[in-house]
């Protein structure tokens, strides 16, 4: 799938040093639910899923390629896909380096026309670390709502967290305003 700047495209073997370099950074995996990685032994089960698992009735995943030369910059998936419910949990990762570009907000509306067009599902959820504001912003730009609040849910490291949890409609990705962006407004 290609939008204005940035490609989402199966993961390749060669990505597999981006890949722990993402997972391994403390500050991107700051709200995540696991810790960041040490190892690179660590990437390779959920790196082989995610270069061997792509299955449209489980798991779709992408790695977002960067504009020019398509290096792995970050990744972006639909997993927990249930076709009999027409639901799917959506999440998103990116490189310190991009962050701040509008990458993640084209990818998301790349992978959410995917969901909603595609595979017909009615419903897509996010799960988000309260504290990661920048996360819970780019949910609510793609139209997502904020509609709980899960209290303690996650321990990391010793850590405590929350998560808020989001869902977006089919029917209310169709009539999408102005904020919801096709790929090539992103670029605004």
């Amino acid at each position: 799938m290609t939008g204005a700047r940035i490609r989402l495209r199966p993961y390749r073997p060669d990505d597999l040093a981006a890949f722990f370099a993402l997972h391994s950074d403390p500050e991107a995996m700051r709200y995540w639910s696991h810790p960041p990685w040490t190892r690179i032994e660590q990437a390779h089960s959920k790196f082989d899923s995610s270069l061997n698992g792509n299955a449209p009735d489980s798991q779709l995943c992408w790695a977002i390629a960067a504009p020019g030369d398509g290096r792995m910059i970050g990744g972006v998936a639909l997993f927990r896909i249930s076709a009999e419910q027409g639901v799917a949990e959506f999440g998103y990762m990116l490189e310190r380096g991009s962050w701040g570009r509008g990458f993640a907000r084209e990818a998301g509306v790349l992978a959410l026309d995917h969901a909603f067009g595609d595979l017909g599902l009615r419903r897509i959820e996010a799960d988000i670390d309260p504290r990661n504001l920048a996360s819970c912003r780019l949910a609510e730009r793609l139209g997502f709502v904020r509609e709980g609040l899960l209290r303690e849910r996650w321990q990391v490291a010793g850590e405590i967290s929350d998560t808020a949890f989001y869902g977006l409609l089919a029917s209310d990705w169709a009539q999408r305003g102005a904020d919801t962006p096709t790929p090539e407004e992103t670029l605004l």
